[in-house]
């Protein structure tokens, strides 16, 4: 008995890819730091943190690049079989986990935000003497911002890049259903339709925020509304920039012929990742822009 359960372990491990000693991981870890520490430089008035934040993008983005081919490599190579490929869905499945605890986070924020901290300083007895006209209303930078401000509407530029991402959801199901029937080209068109919708949506946030700052004096320093509009929103942004890149790998790599009908989990994985993005955009434009 102990000798066939060895010898079971032993074919096992054999059977699993098991991926050497890699800087990769801590590579990552190093550049969100970079990133997270020249934002709240920024954040505070530091125009170095701007580096800080530079470095850590170009650390992140060489990363993704040297892991990405390694793990190009090995799928292209045999390495992967069904426990992999298992692991792999597990593992996506944490992590889009975590990325909706993280936006969790900053929705709990902005529901606090309206919900109990305005309204409870505007029901402080000596309101009248600390911060007169105050009034329990949402959109509020609170109490002490004390400059005018406009808030976006919602059914502008946020409508638009509502229709856009929506659309870009239909476009990469497409896309996975063309991958299904083994459709190359049209694989290709649908692909390349979803990486096309995503450039355009972050531009037209750029030019949102943009307006927002000009026009409207909505800033990330505008009190507990700009704070969290600017968080939220941005952040968002930045994982629509994140799911643009790996789209466009995907479609390198079906370009050169990757991916089978049974043997697909790196597009599933980006699909997946993308409905993520969707999801949250319609929570922001429901709660930010729309209520």
């Amino acid at each position: 008995m102990a000798h066939g359960a060895s010898t079971t372990t032993q074919s096992r491990q054999q059977h699993y890819a098991v991926p050497q000693p890699m800087p990769w991981p801590i590579m990552g870890a190093a550049a969100l730091f970079l990133m997270a520490l020249g934002g709240i430089f920024v954040m505070n008035g530091t125009s170095a943190g701007w580096v800080s934040i530079a470095a850590g993008f170009m650390l992140l983005l060489y990363m993704m690049v040297r892991w990405f081919g390694e793990v190009i490599g090995e799928s292209e190579g045999g390495a992967y079989g069904r426990w992999e490929d298992l692991s792999f869905r597990w593992g996506m499945s944490f992590f889009i986990f975590s990325e909706v605890m993280f936006f969790a986070g900053f929705f709990g924020a902005l529901y606090w935000a309206r919900v109990m901290s305005v309204p409870d300083l505007a029901s402080i007895e000596s309101n009248a003497l600390l911060w007169p006209g105050f009034s329990a209303h949402w959109p509020s930078a609170g109490p002490a911002f004390t400059e005018a401000f406009e808030t976006m509407h919602a059914w502008g530029l946020p409508a638009i890049n509502t229709a856009l991402l929506l659309t870009s959801g239909v476009t990469v199901t497409f896309a996975h259903f063309a991958l299904i029937r083994d459709d190359r080209p049209k694989l290709l068109i649908w692909l390349a339709l979803t990486i096309a919708l995503g450039v355009t949506f972050l531009g037209v946030q750029a030019y949102e925020y943009g307006h927002a700052i000009t026009h409207l004096n909505l800033k990330l320093s505008t009190g507990v509304y700009g704070s969290t509009f600017f968080m939220l929103t941005g952040f968002h942004g930045f994982h629509v920039t994140c799911g643009v890149i790996m789209l466009a790998v995907i479609w390198f790599r079906c370009m050169k012929g990757h991916f089978r009908p049974d043997h697909h989990f790196a597009f599933e994985g980006v699909a997946w990742y993308w409905h993520f993005v969707d999801v949250v955009w319609l929570g922001l434009f429901i709660f930010v822009y729309w209520l």
